[in-house]
């Protein structure tokens, strides 16, 4: 009964006395939004109402609430940052933030987070910033359902959508990203989630990953970006229900996998991809129930990986369905269904009698020889992977499916 009395008075007492509400705007007791954070203690809610707010840079040193009613204009009129927080258990919901500064010295953006923790960012549309969202140094902060877009044509002019460094158990939920250099960008963040977002047309990546353990990124879309999602130097990430679409272009794909280990890969398709997964460097890698459909490449795996387990995936009208650039094969393929499979099932236990290699050889060939691509779908080709089939020489003699699937799996 003690303890129970006591964590109320806690909660209590985390309550601030006297909170009240300072409403913002033309016509009301407070006209600027500065002048509010001023006048404003912690636990204070200031109502901003619709209006354009050009107040340079805004401090929001106080733990209070910053709420928009039919958002707001803040803008940096292209010289300044617009809202910059230093406090812990900000919220800022429901406001346009526009125009921030552009900088190659400092990286100004339309939000962001200085070294605190329980920051609250949700319901804004930010347009024309430099960097949308920026988090530096935070810590179990939020930053759902916004909208950020960008029109640069260049990555130099360009920041990136959501930003994160040296953070730990970020959220970012919910989110649309357009037109930035990459959309979300994370580096030496730890314990967090990217959760339901939408990444397209970013100049460069829809997620960029660097140093980042024990990270997930679940259930989101990267369409049309410049070379897709980027997952570099980390370990124990968990990349489950994505979906990878339509990332073209001659150093593209789906996602690139770089020295990452310790991982999984689960329920994500990846669909029109010039490559859907690339591997260099990886180890001990899982990937299960995945599906690739219309690729380029369905995955190129190069000979510095090793460990990885392929099982229990679809490979369903890829031009080629693996590539390689080496002989020595120290990774697992078993149980997937390939659409070019050719065997039989006598037994008909719906698993196939003979394994299957998905390394043809006019894709090792293609590997050595980019331009040999031009023969494409012409007949001495289709000879060549027929004749490897019978007598292999050029394709790795280990890489292998030893129990191909019959039919496709229902993912």
């Amino acid at each position: 009964m003690k303890r129970i009395l006591f964590i109320l008075l806690m909660g209590v007492q985390a309550v601030p006395l006297g909170a009240t509400t300072i409403s913002v705007g033309k016509g009301k007791t407070v006209t600027a939004i500065r002048a509010a954070i001023n006048k404003a203690l912690d636990g204070d809610t200031l109502l901003v109402y619709p209006g354009i707010y050009r107040e340079k840079n805004l401090i929001v040193n106080k733990r209070i609430s910053l709420i928009g009613i039919n958002y707001p204009v803040v803008d940096g009129e292209n010289k300044y940052e617009n809202i910059s927080i230093k406090s812990p258990g900000v919220l800022v919901q429901g406001f346009k933030v526009v125009n921030s500064g552009v900088s190659s010295i400092e990286d100004f953006a339309g939000i962001k987070i200085y070294n605190t923790r329980d920051v609250i960012i949700r319901n804004n549309r930010l347009e024309n910033t430099f960097f949308g969202i920026y988090s530096q140094y935070g810590t179990n902060c939020i930053i759902e359902n916004n909208e950020i877009s960008a029109h640069n044509l260049e990555e130099q002019q360009s920041g990136n959508g959501i930003h994160c460094w040296k953070s730990d158990s970020m959220r970012i939920i919910g989110n649309k990203i357009r037109g930035h250099r990459d959309g979300i960008y994370f580096e030496f963040v730890t314990h967090s989630l990217i959760w339901r977002n939408d990444s397209q047309k970013n100049l460069r990546y829809g997620l960029h990953f660097m140093f980042s353990n024990h990270d997930s990124y679940v259930t989101n879309i990267f369409r049309n970006n410049g070379a897709g999602v980027a997952v570099m130097f980390s370990h124990h990430v968990k990349m489950f229900n994505n979906h990878f679409e339509e990332n073209w272009g001659d150093a593209s794909y789906g996602i690139l996998l770089k020295e990452i280990s310790d991982s999984h890969i689960e329920n994500n398709r990846f669909v029109k991809n010039t490559i859907g997964i690339y591997m260099e460097g990886v180890s001990r890698l899982q990937m299960k129930k995945n599906s690739f459909e219309r690729n380029g490449w369905a995955m190129k795996i190069q000979a510095s990986c090793m460990d990885i387990t392929v099982s229990s995936n679809n490979f369903l009208g890829n031009t080629f369905d693996v590539g390689t650039n080496g002989s020595l094969v120290l990774n697992t393929f078993n149980g997937n269904y390939w659409d070019k499979y050719e065997g039989y099932d006598l037994n008909r236990n719906r698993i196939g009698d003979i394994p299957y290699r998905p390394v043809s050889m006019y894709s090792v060939i293609v590997e050595r020889n980019p331009p040999a691509m031009m023969l494409f779908r012409s007949f001495m080709t289709s000879l060549l992977d027929k004749t490897e089939k019978v007598l292999p020489s050029l394709t790795p003699e280990n890489l292998k499916d030893i129990y191909p699937l019959m039919k496709p799996l229902r993912l």
